[in-house]
């Protein structure tokens, strides 16, 4: 498994450096849902009550690259609901039977939002507990395990799920200045809590989503939703200054984007290094990705939840050098090697 596992690495690295001659096709099995066990960040159980469910769908995982031998590297998820930075700050979480959590506003206009304090990472207990569940995870698993982060939403998504929508997006107009202050807060912490994880776990997988390995040297890969939501000039305003931030802070970004945002790729290719990229499906497809991001020194393309059609489209008319890694989720042994084999084809 070993060698698989490093072979697998290898070729992974090929795909981002840029000298991989092919695509990479991954399998993922079915997965235990955050919310059938409840989000650890939520909970004042002790902590290693979860660590039997990250090893499960980490040997999950495991099984399926020893079956399929896929290009696949098994990675243990710390997955967490997209609340856990707005839960940091102070939000309410409303909780759900059959999906993850979600954070409630905290504040409605820009004086109260103005009272928000950027907390102390080492004293806030939801982003302690996800270090404490790696810990103990590597502990079961052996330190050269891969892991997998918690969510991670831009610092302009994260003030976007604190701060009343409405009245946020209005705000971004009458009140420009307390956007971006709340902003910068929630950029600062996402940062903070970034050099201390990666520093405390080398073996972390950036990618957020689709969950796919990529190799800890890499910069961190976050959401970032909220830019469908405005204007390209209020998102070089708004959102890039962060994500340039990051990136040369790191030294590169991966993003998963799942907004209505084709508008925003000019801006996006203004990010230093913009590494990976998990675009969604939007109303136009995922052939605009061809139109702004193919070619030598373009991002990856991280993609998860396409048909083979689509696949197959995209293989076809793809410049020479772009690379994919396509992404097959909760899939079984009998589905899977069916699709590896019609992909491999292609």
């Amino acid at each position: 498994m070993k060698t698989l596992i490093d072979k697998n690495k290898a070729f992974t690295r090929s795909i981002y450096s840029g000298s991989a001659e092919r695509h990479g096709f991954v399998c993922h099995p079915q997965q235990i849902p955050v919310y059938e066990k409840g989000d650890y960040t939520l909970s004042d159980k002790p902590v290693k009550e979860w660590v039997p469910v990250v090893v499960e769908n980490f040997r999950r995982k495991a099984a399926m690259l020893e079956k399929l031998e896929d290009d696949s590297v098994p990675v243990a998820s710390l997955m967490t609901g997209t609340q856990l930075f707005a839960q940091a700050f102070g939000c309410e979480v409303h909780t759900y039977k059959d999906n993850n959590p979600c954070a409630l506003p905290l504040v409605n206009n820009a004086a109260e939002a103005d009272q928000v304090e950027l907390p102390d990472l080492w004293k806030t207990g939801c982003l302690q507990r996800v270090f404490e569940l790696g810990e103990l995870v590597l502990k079961e698993l052996g330190p050269e395990t891969a892991l997998g982060p918690c969510d991670l939403q831009s610092g302009f998504d994260t003030a976007s799920l604190i701060w009343n929508k409405e009245d946020l997006l209005c705000s971004m107009v009458l009140e420009p200045e307390a956007v971006k202050r709340l902003s910068w807060k929630c950029a600062q912490l996402l940062k903070n809590f970034l050099i201390e994880f990666r520093k405390e776990f080398p073996t972390l997988s950036p990618c957020h989503c689709p969950g796919c390995w990529t190799p800890p040297e890499l910069g961190p890969w976050l959401s970032n939703d909220e830019c469908g939501t405005m204007s390209s000039e209020m998102f070089e305003e708004f959102c890039l200054p962060e994500l340039i931030d990051l990136s040369e802070t790191f030294g590169g970004l991966g993003m998963h984007c799942c907004a209505d945002a084709e508008h925003q790729f000019p801006s996006f290719k203004k990010i230093p290094n913009f590494y990976g990229f998990n675009r969604v499906q939007d109303k136009h497809g995922y052939l605009p990705l061809l139109e702004h991001f193919a070619g030598k020194g373009s991002p990856v393309h991280a993609l998860a939840w396409v048909s083979d059609e689509v696949i197959e489209q995209l293989i076809r008319q793809a410049p020479p050098e772009t690379r994919f890694i396509f992404n097959l989720g909760g899939t079984d042994y009998e589905a899977g090697a069916r699709w590896l084999e019609k992909m491999r084809n292609i």
